[in-house]
């Protein structure tokens, strides 16, 4: 089979990376896989099966770029299925690029862009506050892709069905293929010294949709009465000062503690004392299994895998999304009940070691998922 990946990954396009060594494992079993994304430099990597097209484009016109790559490449390398990334800007570039040629349309869906929460997300600095149109505008872009696919894959079983509940017989079912994730972990990596003794850590971009303000909002709230409690905040993003401001606001600055990006996230995640997010929504929740593998007690919103894997109240604290009141009273409850936390820890690595098994030759799948669309 030979297949083409045009992806927004652009670290795919440097040798040795995590995202280009997955490609390369995909190639392995698809049999002949062309990936193209755009960089700085115009260049093409070939490995094996794999070759990998950077195709030099800024950030707003790539899709455009990428799609017209994708059009001269299909008939010049016979190739058969177009896998895009995701179902907006680089959805409509696969579609495009297939378009008068034998070439199958494949779409991978990584977030659960129809929740709610996808068009507004209000935070605790401001509760009618908007994303941006972007996002409306590509829910358009999905409404016209998908619909035209011949394959999709999905992350989640709740991206699956909220999917079907939009579309119904206008798509073909998708399937189910998480993220991978590896069921070891690396060594474990000490917190730096911290103000406080009992760390709940947070690991994942610093955007708006991740509400990293309800969980400064919840700290703030237990601070008084639970003075052992703090939050480790591991990632970078364009909130980061305004989520800076906001703990100081709250006269939590001690308390909260940024680390920045670090390589060394999984390590440091096994040295706190529990892993807490409240995004608004998720289509997978990487982070979540790294958790529960780390054998740290999880506070999670109603997002992505949980409920599916990750059940609440029977492997996790989960809380509603946008209430930092049933967060603060989730840290309570993990602060104070040993036992729970206890029980948690040891149902939640079970559960996830149980998931990762049933998807551990995700390669295979992927290709399987491939051929079907080519058949359809």
């Amino acid at each position: 089979m030979n297949a083409l990946f045009i992806s927004n990954d652009t670290s795919i396009g440097t040798k040795g990376s995590g995202a280009y060594t997955r490609m390369r494992s995909y190639a392995g079993t698809i049999g002949t896989l062309h990936v193209l994304v755009r960089g700085t430099k115009r260049e093409d990597i070939v490995d094996g099966p794999l070759t990998v097209h950077v195709v030099r484009a800024n950030r707003f016109f790539a899709p455009m770029t990428l799609a017209n790559e994708a059009k001269r490449l299909i008939p010049r390398a016979g190739i058969e299925v177009v896998s895009a990334q995701d179902p907006f800007e680089y959805g409509d570039a696969a579609l495009k690029a297939v378009r008068g040629t034998n070439a199958k349309l494949h779409v991978q869906v990584h977030t659960d862009f129809l929740s709610p929460w996808f068009l507004r997300s209000g935070n605790a600095r401001s509760p009618k506050a908007s994303v941006p149109l972007l996002n409306r505008m590509r829910i358009t872009l999905a409404d016209r892709v998908l619909p035209q696919a011949s394959g999709i894959r999905v992350v989640s079983s709740r991206v699956k069905d909220s999917l079907m509940k939009r579309y119904g017989d206008r798509i073909v079912e998708p399937t189910v293929i998480p993220i991978a994730v590896p069921d070891t972990l690396p060594p474990r990596v000490a917190l730096p010294q911290l103000p406080f003794t009992f760390p709940l850590i947070f690991v994942g971009r610093l955007e708006p949709e991740k509400r990293v303000e309800d969980l400064i909002n919840a700290i703030a709230r237990v601070a008084l009465a639970h003075p052992a409690i703090g939050l480790v905040i591991v990632g970078d993003g364009r909130e980061r000062k305004n989520l800076e401001a906001y703990a100081a606001k709250l006269g939590v600055q001690e308390r909260v503690v940024f680390l920045g990006e670090r390589s060394d996230a999984v390590g440091l995640m096994q040295s706190a004392r529990g892993y807490i997010q409240a995004s608004a929504y998720e289509g997978y929740g990487r982070t979540l299994i790294e958790a529960a593998l780390a054998r740290i007690p999880i506070i999670s919103t109603d997002v992505g895998i949980v409920g599916e894997v990750l059940r609440g109240y029977q492997e996790i604290f989960s809380v509603p999304v946008a209430d930092p009141v049933n967060i603060a009273a989730g840290i309570v409850a993990l602060l104070s009940d040993h036992q729970a936390r206890e029980l948690y820890v040891r149902a939640a690595e079970m559960a996830v070691k149980e998931h990762l098994l049933k998807y551990e030759n995700q390669p295979e799948l992927i290709a399987k998922d491939l051929r079907r669309a080519i058949t359809v």
